[in-house]
């Protein structure tokens, strides 16, 4: 089994090809920008980091965007990030198209609602570790409910399908950390950075059977 990394061009690639590689068994695990080695992959993962804008403009600028939404159809897909983010219609993030996977918008949290429950001031971004209320799915196989993961991102995903919501978190407000629909699952959180459940999540990728 290959399973490909896509790179194209944003955000720290090695962190996520390192922690796949770690649950990997043995399996082989490419990053790149060639959309041949994407299609011929059997599993693919759709990272990122970095403005919505730029994030768009470089996946087009290096021919990514047939092979990303070829993989979406055809093979287990999972999204991280701004992998998630751009796999919506539109985001207020300079006012940017997406890819239109899944109908939706990304949205920035609301300023006016920036607040924790004791009434301190919350800062955007929305950086640290966070407990994520799941939905059921195979994805969160030896995962404790509320876990918590690793965050760091100012826009949020807003999906106009709620089947689509596979988990929850709350920073001021609560927001969908997770989306997932037949062959594809992604989160807002970073798996590579969030320890032994962040690692689980990568390991029940390579496992998933959709």
């Amino acid at each position: 089994m290959s399973i490909a990394v896509i790179d194209y061009g944003m955000g720290n690639l090695r962190s996520v090809s390192k922690a796949l590689e770690h649950v990997a068994a043995g399996r082989e695990v490419i990053v790149t920008a060639d959309p041949a080695v994407v299609a011929a992959a059997e599993r693919v993962v759709f990272p990122g980091q970095g403005a919505m804008p730029d994030c768009m403009r470089e996946l087009d600028a290096r021919g990514l965007r047939p092979a990303v939404l070829a993989a979406a159809r055809e093979k287990p897909f999972l999204g991280i990030c701004i992998g998630l983010q751009m796999l919506f219609e539109h985001s207020d993030e300079g006012n940017v198209a997406g890819l239109g996977i899944f109908a939706g918008d990304v949205k920035r949290f609301p300023e006016e609602k920036m607040f924790a429950a004791d009434g301190q001031r919350l800062k955007v971004p929305h950086m640290g570790w966070n407990e994520v209320r799941q939905r059921p799915h195979a994805m969160w196989a030896n995962i404790e409910d509320g876990a918590r993961f690793y965050f760091v991102h100012s826009y949020c995903v807003q999906p106009a399908d709620p089947a689509l919501v596979m988990a929850t978190a709350d920073y001021g407000v609560p927001f969908t950390c997770a989306v997932g629909r037949d062959n594809i699952f992604a989160v807002q959180c970073h798996p590579e950075k969030s320890a032994r459940d962040g690692l689980q999540l990568l390991q029940n990728f390579i496992e998933w059977r959709p």
